[in-house]
């Protein structure tokens, strides 16, 4: 089935046209780049990419975004967000998200006022609404518009824009926050997330894209693709997979044998 890419582009813009201007909540994934890359198309110099800086952002992903906005001929500024300083966001239940992203929106939106931009806007897309996903009540609270959510755009359509718009993140993987990879109720904490990061950053060097390492305690949970986990239980990567695991600072390396999803740390949560 063809994607109706055009006239799906054609609305986001008049959407954000419609705006006057607008602040991005802005991360360097494909869904903020597609709303950023769409802004300046439709307002230029009236649309501001807004980047947060912190802890739980995976390592090269800032610089990653702010080369993905030049290419664009984007604005972006980089604000310090302070989410690590909240109890309620280091408390870890299943809320966090809300903590985390009324934070950002407070800052993107203090940035918004500085610059005299009308709206702030968030790359939420129509798929997220089928997750546990608090930050949504925090953009709802805050007043911020999703505007790939509010025109039922899911992520097939999100990444056949990325490519209609020349976008290099058009097949990126997601990379949520370091801290969803903490289980609900074990504190967030720097260190913790270091090594998250530094796990998440050895496995990829292997050759494994899109993977994630679940934190617990000792133990790092890997998952990556189905496809991959033969793969990766096989001689002489396993190796290597336990030993960076072990530099990272684990004492166990354990395979997820169900594999790579999206929110799964929420599959404890009781079913809404």
């Amino acid at each position: 089935m063809t994607l109706p890419v055009a006239p799906t582009l054609a609305a986001l813009e008049h959407l954000l046209r419609g705006l006057g201007s607008v602040a991005v909540a802005y991360s360097g994934g494909v869904d903020s780049s597609v709303l950023l890359a769409a802004a300046h198309r439709a307002l230029g110099a009236r649309a501001l990419g807004v980047f947060g800086r912190s802890p739980t952002v995976p390592g090269g992903e800032e610089a990653a975004a702010l080369a993905l906005a030049a290419g664009i001929g984007a604005r972006v500024r980089v604000v310090e967000t302070c989410e690590i300083a909240d109890p309620a966001f280091v408390a870890n239940g299943p809320d966090r998200c809300f903590h985390c992203k009324r934070d950002l929106f407070a800052h993107v939106r203090a940035v918004a006022d500085e610059e005299g931009l009308a709206a702030v806007v968030e790359g939420s897309n129509a798929d997220d609404l089928g997750d546990h996903r608090p930050g949504l009540v925090a953009a709802r609270e805050a007043g911020v518009r999703a505007p790939l959510l509010e025109l039922g755009i899911g992520k097939p359509l999100v990444r056949a824009l990325a490519g209609a718009l020349g976008l290099p993140n058009q097949d990126k993987p997601a990379m949520a926050c370091l801290s969803s990879r903490v289980p609900y109720g074990r504190p967030i904490e720097r260190e913790v997330l270091a090594r998250i990061d530094r796990a998440e950053a050895a496995l990829r060097t292997l050759g494994l894209g899109r993977v994630r390492v679940r934190d617990h305690g000792d133990v790092a949970r890997v998952e990556v693709d189905a496809a991959e986990i033969a793969r990766l239980a096989a001689p002489g990567l396993r190796e290597r997979v336990v030993a960076a695991l072990r530099e990272a600072g684990y004492a166990y390396a354990a395979l997820d044998l169900v594999g790579y999803r999206t929110g799964a740390m929420n599959e404890v949560l009781p079913r809404r």
